[in-house]
């Protein structure tokens, strides 16, 4: 189990993480969308992961959406690299009713993001345009090369949730074992 916490004067952060679980969560940002996307993560990714936050909510959510993002990014970081012996590169397209979304991901420690989700405005009381801010701060700490494509929808929350399990199907294919991969890069360090 790898175990990441930070402290700010806007957050304080604990994250636990076993990449090779079950899909258990137990997840308390304080934000209840959020912790809803990042429960429908966990359990699409089949790993099993902690989180408990204590952030600035009273001001908004923007701190502790993007703070968690970081921290669950370190804690793949710590699990993944350096990369040897699984797939590297994942991808899903996941539908959720009306909406579709893929996902295409390369575990390359080179972070870069393709964030394509039409989305604006607010799913409940949670900011829709924090999204992006989570698959940043994911994608730039972890580090990886994350692209999210919207395909189709009108539902804010689907096309959103479609999202989040897009990247944990991905995740769990990227990271799948194959003992024959070595290092997956013919440059032969990642």
């Amino acid at each position: 189990m790898i175990e990441v916490r930070r402290e700010t004067k806007e957050t304080q952060i604990s994250v636990k993480l076993n990449l090779y679980g079950t899909g258990k969560a137990k997840i308390d940002t304080g934000v209840g969308f959020y912790d809803h996307m990042l429960e429908a993560f966990t359990k699409h990714a089949h790993i099993d992961m902690e989180i408990l936050c204590k952030g600035d909510t009273h001001i908004d959510d923007h701190h502790t959406v993007e703070d968690v993002g970081i921290v669950i990014g370190k804690a793949f970081k710590k699990a993944i690299y350096p990369v040897r012996n699984i797939e590297r590169f994942g991808n899903a397209t996941v539908v959720m009713d009306e909406a579709s979304v893929t996902c295409d991901i390369d575990l390359s420690n080179r972070a870069f993001l393709v964030f394509e989700l039409p989305i604006e405005g607010k799913v409940g009381n949670f900011d829709v345009e924090l999204v992006e801010e989570f698959f940043k701060a994911f994608a730039f700490n972890l580090p990886l090369t994350l692209h999210l494509i919207y395909n189709r929808g009108k539902n804010k929350h689907h096309i959103i949730e479609g999202a989040f399990k897009a990247l944990a199907v991905a995740l769990r294919r990227a990271v799948t074992i194959n003992e024959n991969a070595g290092i997956p890069s013919t440059k032969g360090v990642l």
